[in-house]
């Protein structure tokens, strides 16, 4: 990705005396290459990149413990690394320190398929523990379109496509393990699928971007592989249209697992990208879970509600080759809306609203794109109000860079004006803290303030995230 800024990268001196320290205990586990450095920076926005003093990768909780008491000691910075994928800044070093890349902390530790949960470390992607998990007719169901790692996905509260079925990342996690500012290591509750015991620790460590703890184990929900899936596609005439079918198979009670709204740009994306030969008119891609007689009937009662709007015809299918493709293609997306502007680079932004305003914030939001004369198809998680803007780019154009962000910021306010948030599933990081305030109000605001106080009293732990400067 290119970035329109890049700062220089921190020099590997300034934390002398604290890297001396932890490559003497982690020996050549401690790297200060600029181009590892780097590579630990924000590269997936236009966010400048912001290189680590140095990159470090643990083995253990206990690693990481020693890792943050050596910090500590020195005052140093310290920032969570999965995979990098996230899209706020999330992994930049505005104040240098030190890069935790979880990338050796990767195992699926435990399997309770009894209880339908499993333990694993912070480092393992979505898409590993999948492939370990299949012979267990077991899944975790979360799928951010990016093969993220789980212990990033509980930071930045992820979801994706399946979330109007079974929620998002607070939902999916039952217990972390966690390493204090201090070095401490607390577990933030049992395994036990409810509690009323205490405050909610886990709640607020997924979210929290790494700010107030860093996570080392993860107990998450699992849940079984459908007996059968069916899904398929369904053109309308409108994104009105759309989003009200969508509305009333919620409210009939259909239990659709994913309710995805891509308008005619994206649609036109994929077929340029992935060969798929769709119409290309706003279009909802759908797919129910259950028994072969239910998603069958799940999907021609949808089919009659798409009929109401003026949508259809409704293709659908059980055969898994099919949904594959389809679904890749979705998943896809981002790389596929290269084709409509070659060349250009790609800014990825999202806001939730209510579901009964997503229609009005994504035609307002259609009106703007062109009136802004951008390219940025809309792709979103119909089922809970939440939508992605994909702004193609050319970051060398200073003007165009300009009026981007004053099209992103129009976004963001439009979204809070309909009651909505500033980010649905992608984060703060550092490119949304500006609109905390104003989404949450300054005594809330005030309140995570002295939570973050309370728990990182030095500030060392990813600090200029999330929340801005008091």
């Amino acid at each position: 990705m290119t970035v329109d800024t890049v700062a220089e990268p921190a020099s590997p001196t300034r934390f002398a005396a604290a890297i001396a320290d932890l490559t003497a205990a982690f020996g050549n586990r401690v790297v200060t290459s600029r181009a590892v450095r780097e590579q630990h920076g924000n590269t997936v926005t236009w966010i400048a990149n912001e290189a680590p003093d140095a990159v470090i990768y643990p083995q253990s909780t206990e690693d990481v413990q020693q890792v943050v008491r050596i910090c500590a000691k020195h005052k140093m910075p310290i920032i969570p690394f999965g995979t990098g994928s996230s899209l706020e800044g999330h992994v930049n070093a505005p104040q240098g320190g030190v890069s935790i890349d979880f990338r050796d902390m990767n195992k699926l530790i435990t399997v309770h398929a009894e209880d339908l949960d499993c333990v694993v470390q912070p480092g393992i992607t979505r898409k590993e523990l999948n492939e370990q998990l299949r012979d267990s007719g077991l899944f975790f169901p979360i799928d951010p379109g990016a093969n993220a790692s789980l212990g990033g996905m509980a930071s930045t509260r992820a979801s994706g496509t399946n979330a109007v079925r079974y929620g998002t990342m607070k939902d999916n996690v039952l217990t972390m393990k966690v390493v204090l500012a201090n070095g401490e290591v607390i577990d933030t509750a049992r395994r036990a699928k409810k509690t009323s015991a205490g405050y909610d620790l886990t709640r607020l460590m997924v979210g929290s971007e790494g700010t107030l703890g860093i996570i080392t184990e993860l107990t998450l929900k699992l849940s079984g592989i459908p007996e059968a899936i069916s899904g398929g596609r369904c053109p309308f005439p409108s994104v009105e249209a759309a989003c009200n079918a969508t509305i009333l198979t919620i409210q009939s009670g259909i239990p659709v697992a994913r309710i995805e709204l891509l308008d005619a740009l994206q649609v036109k994306a994929l077929n340029l990208g992935s060969n798929m030969g769709l119409p290309e008119t706003t279009l909802l891609l759908m797919e129910f879970h259950g028994t072969d007689a239910s998603v069958k009937e799940q999907a021609e009662r949808f089919g009659d509600i798409a009929a109401e709007f003026g949508g259809g015809p409704f293709v659908w299918t059980a055969q898994a080759e099919e949904r594959t493709k389809l679904w890749e293609a979705r998943h896809n997306a981002a790389f596929s809306n290269f084709q409509l502007r070659p060349g250009a680079a790609m800014i990825a932004t999202d806001v939730c609203v209510p579901i009964s305003r997503l229609a009005e914030c994504v035609t307002e939001t259609q009106a703007d794109v062109i009136e802004t004369g951008m390219v940025a198809p809309i792709v979103g998680h119909v089922g809970d109000g939440n939508f992605h803007l994909t702004l193609l780019v050319d970051l060398k154009d200073a003007d165009e860079v300009k009026r981007v962000k004053a099209l992103s910021d129009r976004l963001v306010k439009r979204a809070l004006a309909m009651d909505g948030t500033a980010t649905g599933e992608h984060g703060v990081g550092q490119g949304k803290m500006k609109y905390m305030e104003l989404e949450h109000g300054a005594a809330a605001v005030a309140a995570m303030r002295a939570i973050k106080q309370a728990l990182d009293p030095q500030n060392i732990l990813n600090p200029g995230k999330l929340l801005p400067a008091g």
